[in-house]
């Protein structure tokens, strides 16, 4: 091989490695566009969502009563005031027989 055509050869081998580094120069570009990392956020946090409901939903086949329980508890302590407000309410309402007498001023 003489060394003009080992020249050649090492040209061909620059141009091909430029155009491979313009190319990954403008793929990385478009990658860090702000549309482009907001829908990567959005896209991977969905993803996260499905994960976990498909986890949850193996994990209430396996124990569907202990699931039910904890559902009720956590929705029970989410209603306390309210429910409270309506045993206090029928609370007086059992104890005070007196049908005359109203919880509140419309009668």
């Amino acid at each position: 091989m003489n060394l003009e055509s080992r020249y050649r050869a090492a040209c061909d081998r620059a141009d091909t490695a430029k155009g491979r580094l313009q190319l990954t120069a403008e793929e990385a570009k478009a990658r860090i566009t702000p549309a482009r990392l907001k829908q990567d956020a959005k896209d991977k946090a969905s993803g996260a969502v499905r994960g976990g409901i498909a986890r949850i939903a193996a994990k209430a086949q396996q124990r569907p009563v202990a699931i039910g329980a904890a559902a009720t508890a956590f929705g029970l302590f989410l209603f306390r005031r309210p429910l409270a407000a309506l045993f206090g309410r029928l609370y007086v309402r059992f104890r005070n027989i007196d049908a005359d007498i109203s919880e509140n001023d419309d009668g």
